[in-house]
């Protein structure tokens, strides 16, 4: 048997600390990669789709979320089994009913820890949870669950994996050999956000569309084919619109840091990478006031979304930027009175740089204008 195994979609998920226009094309892309999904079922001959936990972001989610969910798995011919994790967790009355009341036959909803018969002789195991937190691995259930004639059994949950010999309160976490405790020949699993074996049966399909700046590479899913008595065949596939980087770059002149800006942008789909960028180096003042201004000028408007920290890129004035300004008069005489207490060092050091640096960045103004 073959299908999709997907979790932590988190449709509806604010993106608050972005401006509207990121904001609204990163929630977009959340939708986009429900299609995404079903466009590799099609694709790899995979009839169904199984999403281990967090489809929504909150249980409470908007109509139109979750109107849009449903009519973008209504589009594609395969089964949708949607288990319900910690955001998005089963309860009377709540989400999972709304859901109901607009979803077809393709979209099945697994509320209950009751094995469903997906296909002859092949049972899917579900372990919904039914609180945010629950403090019993909610997989021993599979233990007890009755599967007549079972070729094969699938399990699906949504939590930790627990370390062996761990001691203290735990939440939603499972047992890592809980595939071969439980007579599994896979076990679909939601929460953790990368793409991660825990062993041959076991894995985590990871978010299908990034959401964090935590790894580099964009969102997947897994396309995994399960037959008795072997070890299944998991290959990992792209669903996601976004990549979300981080970088630290140590640059200690201009030329390196357009080196590094150009070798990101070889590297990078621009328009649909958020990059996180920390700036360190010790370089003249005009360097880092071009490097800066490159940044605003340059980068930020290819990227969708740049978040510059340059506390620690150091820029400290040549003797040919303060020739510059001595000739100015006062300017000149107030860059070297800043520039004794930058020497200095202290509190007063780190505003007089700052100073300067604006300083500097003015009177480069004024001339190029």
């Amino acid at each position: 048997m073959k299908f999709i195994h997907s979790a932590d979609w988190q449709l509806g998920k604010p993106f608050g600390r972005f401006d509207p226009d990121v904001r609204g094309a990163l929630t977009e892309a959340r939708f986009e990669a429900v299609d995404s999904l079903g466009r590799a079922a099609a694709e790899h001959g995979a009839q169904h789709i199984i999403v281990a936990g967090d489809i929504f972001d909150t249980e409470g989610p908007e109509d139109r979320t979750i109107v849009q969910a449903i009519s973008r798995m209504d589009r594609y011919d395969c089964r949708w089994w949607l288990l319900p994790g910690n955001h998005d967790f089963a309860r009377n009355g709540g989400l999972w009913d709304r859901v109901r009341q607009r979803a077809g036959d393709k979209i099945v909803i697994l509320s209950e820890p009751e094995p469903r018969k997906i296909e002859e002789q092949i049972w899917l195991l579900p372990a919904p949870l039914i609180h945010r937190h629950n403090l019993e691995d909610p997989t021993t259930l599979f233990d007890t669950m009755e599967t007549p004639g079972a070729r094969l059994r699938i399990g699906v949950a949504h939590g930790s994996i627990r370390d062996f010999g761990s001691r203290g309160e735990t939440r939603n976490q499972i047992a890592p050999d809980r595939a071969r405790l439980s007579n599994l020949d896979y076990l679909a699993l939601g929460d953790w956000h990368g793409t991660l074996r825990v062993d041959p049966r076991t894995w985590y399909a990871g978010t299908p569309e990034t959401d964090r700046f935590q790894r580099d590479e964009p969102g997947g899913a897994l396309v995994v084919e399960v037959h008795p008595d072997l070890a299944p065949t998991v290959t990992p596939i792209r669903t996601g619109r976004f990549q979300w980087l981080n970088r630290d770059w140590t640059v200690n002149d201009k030329a390196a840091f357009d080196a590094e800006c150009d070798e990101l942008l070889a590297y990078v789909d621009a328009p649909n990478t958020l990059l996180q960028l920390s700036l360190a180096g010790i370089t003249s003042l005009g360097d880092r006031v071009a490097m800066l201004a490159r940044l605003e000028n340059d980068l930020g408007h290819r990227l969708r979304h740049l978040a510059v920290r340059a506390d620690d890129l150091v820029g400290r004035p040549r003797e040919e930027d303060l020739a510059a300004l001595a000739v100015e008069g006062m300017l000149g005489t107030a860059a070297t009175m800043l520039n004794v207490k930058i020497d200095a060092g202290g509190p007063e050091g780190v505003i007089a740089k700052r100073a300067l640096e604006r300083l500097f960045v003015e009177y480069s103004r004024e001339e190029q204008a």
